[in-house]
């Protein structure tokens, strides 16, 4: 059934995902809002996502590689803030995030535990 979904919808799921994740990890210490905030999108960027993909790329499954090429044949338009290439980057570790949240929530916490966080 998962297979049934276009990776743009995987995309958009794991872009959610992914947020929240970041939006959860940086709840404690308790901070002004407008420092969390800023931390949060800073993380969740385009250009923050391509390059934890680059750092994840090596821990990845050859499966999870083809989902990884899926994402990035799907990303169609892209930002005029950033180049095509590192939007398609970013929809490519969207789609694995959101592909892993449906199918192997297990595999996605430990992918996401490698990102390194609190040092970004």
């Amino acid at each position: 059934m998962i297979q049934q979904l276009s990776p743009g919808f995987l995309a958009y799921l794991g872009d959610a995902v992914y947020e929240l994740y970041v939006r959860s990890h940086y709840i404690f210490p308790p901070r002004r809002l407008a420092d969390y905030h800023n931390k949060v999108v800073s993380l969740v960027r385009a250009e923050s996502q391509a390059a934890f993909l680059s750092n994840l790329h090596p821990h990845l499954t050859e499966f999870e590689k083809d989902i990884v090429r899926r994402g990035r044949n799907t990303a169609a338009g892209g930002r005029r803030r950033i180049s095509p290439e590192l939007y398609q980057q970013a929809t490519s570790f969207e789609t694995l995030i959101g592909y892993l949240y449906l199918q192997n929530p297990q595999r996605l916490n430990q992918l996401l535990g490698k990102l390194n966080l609190n040092s970004a």
